[in-house]
């Protein structure tokens, strides 16, 4: 075989599969970075790397699954996210583990089953207030986007004709500027089993329209936030104060704008931590077991105004459509993110020339061929592969052999993550040119093309980095006095290379069917949440130890600090109505 043709499939370009519902960002960050798109007509059926849709995968697409190949979505998810389900779980969780640690669940019930129960605890609650209202919520279970949602405080006016959760209603929510708003967190799961989870750091802050009024419950635009039913009123496109047009912020904003009112952001986004942790620890252990796979959920949280976190629901496949500016600069650095964090690497396959009789192995049930194992060899190089002792000595060298402090999980130096995937994404767009030059399907005029790019390229993906920083410099004195408690994330490097390299890279979190393994603690903006100890680490060996883990995130749950009382309190909260 010639050099050309070992060169051609060393930079061979990586695949995805998509199907009609597959969001419009994801497909243009994916061929932004180099990827092609799965066609049925040139590739064999196997012959793709991710498959991203928006629906679940069946079974048997999880069973079939090649080693080099990952699909977006893990199996038995619904339990999280139907509003039912999710209600059930967290009921459970709380009968067992003690209704404190999940006390961020609003109380629930869920109808039409438990409706005399609820009628039950209304009529109790009517009586302690007297003359004074109590507000609900009712959400139909399997809807999203706001849809079908209504708010009463008259039992008359509560109907219903399907699968339902009625939810005592949040009447003291965190206003900014009177606007109610909640967040939108997104946290990846690498792997079920062991258990991994991801946090991004950068998120949305979804406003409503109209400003909060407790006397006109049927006005949507003020009491629900979803974008879908805000982007329709009257009030949308107006610079409304202190929130401006649209009815979005990006997360690192809001985060700036409580530390300018000397808030305590940090406990804030701890609180937050432990809520996204101890819902998924509801549903881990009944997962059923799949490699290759790893799942984005979009978390909603209300924020209070004693800034308590509460959580709302959970989205799986959350939007990814690009409606403003804060979409624009939040989901498309996610899905970059999602790929540096899965870790794909373009193929390398080292035999390229199949033997006579050997069979091909494409099929959905094919076995590994000869060269089909090579592949596997080659993805494997991407993962953790390192011994606990070696993987412990290595991050000792750097960390001190501490594990990040999920209580310190602040706001990120935004320029510098938002640089972190400007090297990949060039050497993927040139080497899939120099891909298509290489299989002579590509003309004279490609070559300048590839020319012009490889020299434009930098200008074009650092210019938002350098304007992100220049705001950042802009935050006002009393920011780097807190920023001071904050922690500033080093990734760990865990993978010895024979090759030489001029950098450093990421690694990323460990197969399913690989031992010994220990996840990567950053990639990109996405920071490690669980397991977040040693001892966390340990209870995800052999199985989820689930009493375990629970033990170890009731002690950081006590170690955090009483909320402030008194006049600084009551200051802040004022200050923040006012704004």
């Amino acid at each position: 075989m010639t050099e050309d043709e070992n060169l051609e499939i060393m930079l061979k370009p990586l695949i995805f599969r998509v199907d009609e519902y597959t969001p419009e960002v994801v497909k243009n960050v994916l061929l932004e970075r180099g990827w092609n798109k799965y066609t049925e007509d040139v590739q064999d059926v196997a012959d793709w790397n991710l498959y991203w849709r928006t629906s679940a995968f069946r079974m048997i697409d999880h069973s079939n699954v090649k080693p080099w190949q990952r699909l977006n979505h893990h199996p038995g998810t619904t339990r999280l996210t139907r509003k039912d389900y999710l209600a059930r779980h967290l009921k459970r969780m709380k009968g067992i583990y003690g209704a404190s640690l999940y006390a961020f669940s609003p109380l629930t019930f869920i109808m039409p089953n438990d409706y005399i129960k609820f009628v039950a605890e209304y009529s109790r609650e009517k009586e302690a207030l007297g003359t004074k209202p109590s507000y609900w919520i009712c959400k139909p279970a399997e809807l999203s986007r706001g849809r079908g949602i209504m708010i009463f405080s008259d039992l008359k006016d509560l109907t219903f004709d399907c699968a339902t959760v009625v939810q005592k209603y949040i009447s003291n929510p965190l206003l900014i500027a009177r606007y109610k708003c909640d967040l939108r967190i997104y946290v990846c799961v690498a792997s079920f089993q062991p258990l991994t989870i991801y946090l991004y750091q950068e998120g949305l802050v979804r406003f409503a329209t109209e400003k909060f009024d407790l006397n006109n419950l049927k006005n949507n635009c003020a009491h629900l936030t979803n974008s879908s039913v805000n982007k329709t009123g009257a009030s949308y496109k107006k610079n409304k104060e202190g929130v401006g047009r649209g009815c979005k912020w990006t997360l690192s904003k809001f985060f700036t704008y409580l530390r300018n009112q000397d808030v305590d952001d940090l406990l804030l986004w701890q609180r937050i931590n432990h809520l996204v942790i101890l819902t998924i620890l509801s549903i881990a252990p009944s997962v059923p077991s799949a490699s290759n796979c790893f799942e984005l959920f979009g978390f909603d949280i209300l924020i209070d105004d004693k800034f308590k976190p509460w959580l709302l629901e959970v989205n799986v496949s959350p939007g990814l459509s690009l409606d403003c500016s804060s979409d624009v600069s939040v989901k498309r650095k996610l899905i970059h993110d999602i790929i540096e964090l899965m870790h794909f690497k373009q193929t390398r396959l080292r035999k390229t020339k199949k033997e006579p009789g050997e069979a091909s192995g494409h099929g959905p049930h094919g076995s590994l061929t000869g060269s089909d194992k090579d592949r596997v060899c080659e993805t494997s190089n991407h993962w953790c592969k390192i011994s606990w002792a070696e993987g412990k000595k290595d991050r000792d060298h750097e960390t001190s052999g501490q594990w990040i402090n999920i209580s310190q999980l602040g706001q990120k130096n935004i320029a510098y993550a938002s640089s972190r995937y400007v090297s990949h994404n060039k050497e993927a767009c040139i080497s899939s040119s120099i891909f298509s030059l290489l299989q002579g399907k590509t003309y004279n005029n490609d070559l300048i093309s590839l020319q012009t790019k490889v020299k434009d390229f930098p200008k074009e993906i650092t210019a938002k980095p350098r304007e992100m920083k220049a705001s950042k410099d802009s935050v006002p004195p009393a920011f780097p006095k807190i920023r001071k408690k904050q922690t500033r994330f080093k990734p760990f490097h865990l993978v010895p290379s024979s090759e030489p390299c001029k950098k450093k890279k990421n690694v990323t979190p460990y197969f399913l069917s690989d031992k010994g393994m220990r996840p990567c603690s950053h990639v990109g903006d996405f920071v490690l949440i669980f397991p977040f100890n040693e001892a966390t680490l340990a209870a995800t060996k052999n199985g989820l130890d689930l009493k375990k883990v629970i033990h170890e995130l009731q002690k950081l749950v006590n170690k955090q600090p009483t909320p402030e009382v008194g006049d600084k309190t009551k200051k802040t909260q004022q200050g923040i109505l006012m704004t």
